[in-house]
């Protein structure tokens, strides 16, 4: 094997770790001036900015007729990015749960994967149509794609003050704290807008061409290793075009930006199946037939479970030992992807 491949892919994950940096330093200095929720913030220019590399590899896959990447880059990276980011992350940071995030953000998650298993899977489900997501599918999925986004950024003010009970007053005495220049005990100046817009784009940049870098040579290498194409969508190309989520979620955890970083998945996660897998399917009809029931399975329960964490141990937090169970069950998926092999 080529050492060159490898090393442009440790370059491509330097490139998404400095973006990861720079994009929560500036989604956080917008969400501060516009005065919507970090997790709004997060949701929208972050969600739908970290999962732009799995646009490109979802589309492109489509163009080429490559359909069981398309689908499974998709279904791969939500299952990543519920169970092993967030997971990951909660171990970092306990991550809070507002009640916006328990009524509306989570039941959307929910139902975006629960649509796509039945477009997808109708014929195997209900013996009606076929286990094919159709272009008229796909443009439904955008149309509500888009709904949901103008919905979410006009409610996104109304979002700031319903944060997680527990953290009500610190979040609160944060926030003044950052108005005032002092959070912390250190200084925290309020940056000129253009650098908030500057560090937004350009972390988006540095993410996008270094996720781009990374799964290129990811799939060289798995390539020469002899995988199949669905195979190394659900693996490669999920964990790979999922490495700006982590970093930036890893990142936030770090800043103490949880809110940013749950925002950050949740968006992703429906970016990915209405926006991508709509998209993709406007571009060429997505067959489903190389999907099992244990890839829309593990799709459903990293949706399900994520509510269910509101009434944990932990209460109204994904606390660390859920953080564990995400992890747990996302090594599960990967023993039975590698044991069908």
């Amino acid at each position: 094997m080529e050492v060159l491949p490898i090393i442009l892919l440790v370059a491509g994950l330097v490139l998404v770790l400095g973006g990861s940096d720079a994009l929560v330093d500036g989604a956080s200095g917008l969400a501060r001036r516009s005065g919507m929720s970090e997790f709004v913030i997060g949701m929208t220019i972050v969600g739908i900015g970290t999962s732009m590399p799995e646009l490109v590899v979802s589309w492109l896959s489509a163009i080429e007729n490559k359909t069981d990447m398309s689908v499974g880059n998709i279904v791969g990276s939500n299952i990543f990015n519920t169970l092993l980011i967030l997971g990951a992350t909660a171990v970092v940071l306990p991550i809070g749960i507002t009640r916006q995030n328990f009524r509306r953000d989570m039941p959307i998650n929910i139902a975006a994967a629960l649509l796509l298993v039945l477009c997808g899977m109708s014929a195997t489900l209900f013996k009606f149509g076929d286990d094919c997501l159709n272009r008229i599918e796909g443009a439904g999925m955008l149309a509500l794609f888009a709904i949901y986004m103008v919905f979410a950024i006009r409610s996104g003010k109304q979002d700031n003050g319903d944060v997680a009970p527990q953290a009500a007053d610190m979040e609160h005495n944060s926030f003044k704290a950052t108005e005032a220049g002092v959070e912390g005990g250190s200084k925290e100046k309020i940056q000129p807008l253009w650098k908030d817009l500057a560090l937004v784009v350009l972390g988006l940049v540095a993410l996008i061409a270094g996720g781009k870098l990374f799964v290129d040579n990811a799939v060289i290498i798995a390539k020469a290793l002899g995988w199949s194409d669905k195979f190394i969508g659900i693996t490669i190309l999920a964990g790979g075009t999922s490495l700006p989520e982590l970093a930036t979620c890893l990142v936030a955890a770090a800043k103490k930006k949880d809110q940013l970083a749950l925002g950050n998945i949740l968006g992703s996660n429906i970016s990915n199946i209405l926006l991508i897998l709509g998209g993709a399917a406007l571009i060429r009809p997505i067959p489903f037939a190389n999907i099992t029931f244990t890839d829309m399975g593990f799709l459903l329960l990293s949706a399900i479970i994520l509510p269910l964490t509101y009434f944990s141990f932990d209460k109204h937090k994904i606390g660390r030992f859920e953080g564990l169970v995400l992890l747990f069950l996302e090594a599960a998926y990967m023993y039975l992807l590698i044991r069908a092999l």
